[in-house]
């Protein structure tokens, strides 16, 4: 015979204001927890969605990011012809030999520079990431020092709107259109002809190459010929692949202070609901006593409080994961550790971090209430009885 769930959570609503400020103490917990996942997630999406299955990224052995990397163009010759990459419309293959330099640029209000990408792109740049779409103006023309900037950029940067001028390698680039990425790593990038950038950074290489294999399962044979061919020093990777990578010190970083942040708050949050449901015995020293008289056994008076104890924690959860949700219409920048350019993207709230974070609250909940509930079970029935 069990104690029934109504019994046990009406309990919790006759303490109303007790219950309020232990579940306000979990809640916060579960705030921090919530959003340090959904970051993790928002970081993950921005950078994965920043590839296309079967684009892949060609950058030079034992370098980590585009910016360390050099292709020259001999080399980029022979593996743009190779076999596997898709020939476009036009008859030329779908290959965008690309530039990537940083810049120092100060952020609007602040003046606070941070370091942004400068991506310089050939004519089948655009067409190898269709989720780049302009949302303003135009696209920049090749051979020209002209710029587009993607969104996040636009919003954030001094100098970056339609009509103004940036001037960096010497030069002066006037942003000729904005662009929209759907919220991946280039909204956070300004975009322009390879060559021209090239030319004013004064390099003699590319820095990647990005080119469509005809067929997805042709990629293992261009990473391999890529790998063997004695004129080349490079390596292939799966565009969707090589942007996770990218994301993988600053997920850990995100991690590592979210997770330490979100244990030290815990063993303060169950301590609170350790104090309240050591009070809540204690109030109710006749009530238990009762319940061992009507024949309930010390397994139900135990499974009775443990349940009011993860009830309590499961308020918390719901109420800090209300507070999280409501994250999702705030963006969040920094640096990211692999590129040291800044990165813009958002809170995403998922069904796994939903039952992620309720998980977390009913555990802080029922290892909170462990205790007070064995010494509500342990009770001796006439010593209960006799505080009435």
């Amino acid at each position: 015979m069990a104690i029934p769930l109504a019994y046990i959570a009406r309990n919790l609503w006759t303490r109303r204001l007790t219950t309020a400020l232990t579940a306000g103490g979990l809640a916060l917990v579960v705030f921090v927890f919530a959003t340090v996942l959904m970051l993790d997630a928002g970081l993950k999406k921005t950078l994965v969605s920043t590839g296309e299955h079967d684009n892949v990224v060609v950058i030079r052995k034992g370098a980590a990011t585009e910016v360390q990397s050099a292709i020259d163009r001999n080399q980029a010759s022979i593996m743009e012809m190779h076999p596997s990459v898709t020939v476009g419309a036009d008859g030329r293959p779908l290959a965008s030999k690309e530039t990537v330099v940083l810049i120092s640029l100060p952020k609007r209000g602040s003046e606070t520079p941070s370091n942004v990408v400068i991506r310089g792109v050939s004519p089948a740049g655009p067409r190898l990431h269709p989720q780049v779409r302009l949302i303003a103006g135009r696209m920049f023309r090749a051979g020209s020092s002209e710029i587009i900037v993607g969104s996040s950029i636009a919003d954030r940067f001094s100098g970056t709107r339609i009509g103004e001028h940036l001037r960096f390698a010497q030069r002066e680039w006037t942003v000729v259109g904005t662009f929209d990425a759907a919220g991946s790593g280039f909204d956070s990038e300004i975009w322009g002809d390879a060559d021209q950038l090239m030319q004013a950074f004064r390099r003699t290489s590319f820095s990647s190459m990005v080119v469509r294999v005809a067929q997805s399962d042709l990629f293992d044979r261009f990473r391999a010929d890529i790998d063997v061919d004695p004129r080349l020093a490079h390596e292939a990777k799966r565009e969707q692949a090589f942007y996770d990578d990218q994301s993988k010190a600053l997920s850990t970083f995100l991690n590592i202070l979210g997770f330490t942040l979100s244990i030290i708050f815990s063993i303060a949050a169950m301590i609170g609901a350790m104090i309240t449901m050591y009070a809540s015995v204690a109030t109710r020293v006749a009530e238990i006593g009762t319940l061992r008289a009507l024949g309930f056994k010390r397994v139900n008076v135990l499974t009775a409080f443990l349940l009011e104890a993860m009830l309590l924690g499961l308020a918390g959860g719901v109420a800090g994961l209300g507070c999280a949700a409501l994250m999702q219409f705030a963006s969040f920048s920094t640096t990211n550790f692999q590129t040291f350019a800044d990165l813009s993207f958002r809170f995403i709230l998922t069904p796994a971090i939903v039952a992620q974070t309720l998980a977390f609250s009913i555990t802080m909940g029922l290892i909170g209430g462990f205790l007070p509930a064995m010494r509500a079970a342990r009770m001796d029935i006439v010593d209960a009885l006799r505080t009435r």
